[in-house]
């Protein structure tokens, strides 16, 4: 330590400290402004190999311009029946919006439905509205409106999209405002410490920056694509993460800090840096490398996450290892003031013995509790680790119950939405599938007896062929590079079961047509196509990051028995969790469904995110098995860790328990999964069935690579 000049020791942290506020001064605001290279092409976050997706790029031959469809619905005011004279002013209405900024051709006359009591007209709309999409919205509504004596309603993709626009309004703001406010209320009540929180807020912040600024780029020059839900895990991830590291080198520091007393911040910092910097550069290791597995899905949007997440991940422990330790060495023992760190009593200089309540960063009974936790696993692991693996497995039994066939129409949005309420309506008085229907495209010269197949499979209300006017069946066929498409209107609501099995015949029948060449596509399809491909890629990925887990961990704890038992157990609490899951999500918050690819990303966060806290544990443990043993290295381990790690995870939990503020299903799903598994991880499996089980199995935990012991009885 004394190798370092004292000028460095000064002029290294006064560097890094001006490096990192130009980073966030310079890239912060780039946190705002992904949201202008997000991508709102529907194809680009569909399976890449699938049916309805090569549907819906020939779909772009038989359109003279890419347009997103609104459906606007009258119904009487009464419940009654509507008359000839509101068709009429209904068809008027829809006329009168040709040539209005955003709409695009002219809008199709008003069609009655089959009971009378409700009429419905389709405008064409520009796709790259954007901002300009609800006020394109409200002029159709104010227009619709003349009719007398109706209600309006607005439907189909246009309008679905503008509410997932507001869905999504919050993403910049509200919730990185609230998991921001999150985590500094906690670090505050928890560490009782006025500046620690506020640097280890900055210090996410600025990696937020950082990583938002790399994305943007990327994403500008087409190598990665971002969305609104990529947009708000990026912002929860990276303040997770970031704090997640912070806390433990924070953690460390304060122990270097107590064995020293009068001995200077720099070598204090050095020495944790050299104890941290293994078990977090390895939890990020396995963060990044689970996320970079997702390249390996066929959905796009989960090929997107991937190296947008892993980035993200980058910056934090960036963050961790150079922001966080420059301004601690600048403030020294301040930084944890009013709880300064005080020498550890009857210890000196000696680290590791965790015998000051206070070194854990939590109030001074922190480290009271953990013996207490440490008494009962010593006493009695067996019965501990027996009565825990009980838990979890029965929590685990009700997880093939979680369905994850996708999420109902009117499930998308937590809160109400006017679009889902005005599908709901066009659904009452017209056919299931109205507005939006299977897309067939086929070969010409086979149009009419695709058409007729189709109308003859069950579940299918209607089949025409596509005009150059735009509206099925009204002119001639449009005939594109000898295809021509063909919508068919379903029966059953577009997401519902019923419509996708309407599908699955749909192409059996037409697949046999001769000489068709006939593929399938439209809403009903895409969402059993990203079913499937979600199915596949759990089956993919899910062993192919379990074994980059292994592969790190025995890397670090130089061990093969350790490692395969912690994989096994954070596993087990991902299961653990969708069983959980299984029984919440209908009985609690409503959901019928979940969406294809929230088990997928919460295996990956909750294994990968979870797996951390182990490291954390087990590399410490380790350090002091070297020096007490094996069984004083748990119990020493545990007690030493047991309170920053549970920091840790109450703030990662409570992070992604922020994503709740954007009403989206998806979002809630993820929140939920993440958050409940991170607490059960952290409270359950890493302080009671891990600790337990090392203690139960003793030194053949570590095989082959048996830590030597400097001290303890013979067999400790």
């Amino acid at each position: 330590m004394s190798r370092t000049a004292p000028w460095a020791r000064r002029v290294l942290p006064l560097v890094l400290l001006v490096v990192w506020l130009l980073i966030g001064g310079g890239l912060g605001p780039y946190a705002g402004k992904l949201g202008e290279v997000a991508t709102r092409d529907q194809a680009a976050f569909l399976p890449r190999s699938a049916e309805s997706t090569r549907v819906l790029e020939a779909q772009r031959a038989f359109r003279q311009e890419e347009t997103v469809p609104a459906i606007v619905v009258w119904t009487s005011a009464e419940g009654g029946r509507l008359d000839a004279g509101q068709q009429a002013s209904a068809t008027r209405a829809l006329a009168s919006l040709t040539g209005e900024p955003g709409v695009v051709g002219a809008p199709s006359p008003a069609l009655p439905s089959e009971d009378g009591q409700a009429l419905r007209g389709a405008v064409q709309l520009r796709p790259d509205l954007g901002d300009a999409l609800p006020t394109t919205l409200r002029t159709i509504d104010d227009a619709a409106a003349s009719v007398p004596g109706t209600t309006v309603w607005l439907a189909g993709p246009a309008a679905t999209q503008a509410d997932l626009s507001q869905a999504f309004a919050g993403i910049d703001g509200l919730l990185l405002g609230v998991a921001l406010a999150t985590v500094l209320i906690i670090l505050l009540l928890v560490y009782r410490s006025v500046l620690l929180p506020l640097v280890i807020i900055v210090g996410a912040v600025f990696s937020l920056g950082l990583a938002c600024a790399v994305v943007y780029v990327l994403a500008d020059h087409g190598v990665v694509r971002v969305d609104g839900q990529v947009q708000g895990i990026l912002s929860i991830l990276v303040i997770g993460a970031a704090t997640d590291y912070a806390l433990l080198l924070a953690a460390r520091y304060r122990e270097e800090l107590s064995a020293r007393e009068g001995g200077d911040r720099f070598s204090a910092m050095r020495a944790a840096l050299r104890q941290s910097y293994g078990p977090i550069t390895a939890s990020a290791a396995t963060v990044a490398l689970g996320l970079i597995a997702l390249l390996l899905s066929d959905l796009t949007n989960n090929r997107a996450l991937g190296p947008v997440g892993a980035i993200g991940i980058v910056c934090a422990v960036l963050s961790a290892l150079t922001f966080l330790p420059a301004v601690l060495v600048l403030l020294g023992r301040a930084a944890y003031w009013p709880a300064r760190p005080r020498p550890a009593e009857g210890q000196g200089a000696a680290r590791g013995d965790a015998q000051d309540p206070a070194q854990d960063g939590t109030r001074g009974g922190g480290h009271r509790i953990w013996r207490r936790v440490a008494g009962i696993v010593d006493r009695a692991p067996r019965k501990v680790w027996a009565v825990t693996l009980a838990g979890l497995l029965a929590c685990a039994a009700f997880a093939p119950a979680l369905d994850s066939k996708g999420v109902p129409l009117d499930e998308i949005f937590v809160s109400d939405a006017p679009s889902v309420a005005a599908q709901e309506t066009l659904g009452r008085h017209f056919p299931g599938g109205a507005g939006n229907p299977a897309v067939v495209i086929a070969r010409a010269g086979a149009a009419d007896r695709v058409r007729a197949t189709a109308e003859d499979v069950e579940g299918v209300d209607s089949a025409a062929l596509f005009t150059a006017s735009g509206r099925p069946g009204a002119g001639a066929p449009l005939i594109a590079g000898g295809r021509v498409r063909i919508d068919v209107t379903l029966s059953d609501a577009s997401d519902s079961d019923a419509a996708k099995a309407t599908v699955v015949r749909l192409r059996e029948a037409l697949h046999a047509v001769p000489g068709a060449d006939a593929l399938v596509g439209g809403q009903s399809a895409q969402q059993y196509d990203t079913r499937l491909t979600a199915e596949r890629d759990r089956a993919l990925i899910v062993p192919v990051v379990l074994l980059i887990i292994l592969v790190v961990l025995v890397g670090l704890l130089r061990s093969v028995l350790l490692p395969l038992l912690l994989v096994a157990t954070v596993a087990l609490n991902f299961v653990a969790t969708l069983g959980v899951s299984a029984l919440v999500f209908p009985h609690v918050f409503g959901f019928t469904g979940t969406d294809p690819s929230v088990p997928l990303y919460g295996f990956v966060f909750l294994v990968a995110l979870g797996v951390d806290y182990n490291i954390f544990l087990m590399s410490r443990v380790r350090e002091e098995t070297l020096r007490h043993g094996v069984r004083e290295g748990v119990l020493r381990g545990l007690i030493a860790t047991g309170g920053v790690i549970t920091s840790a995870g109450v703030v990662l939990a409570a992070t992604f328990a922020a994503l709740g503020v954007i009403p989206l299903a998806f979002l809630a799903q993820i929140a939920f999964i993440v958050a409940f598994g991170v607490l059960l991880d952290t409270l359950v499996v890493r302080s009671l069935l891990v600790p337990a089980l090392v203690r139960d199995i003793g030194r053949p935990v570590w095989w082959p690579g048996m830590p030597a012991r400097s001290a303890g009885p013979p067999g400790a």
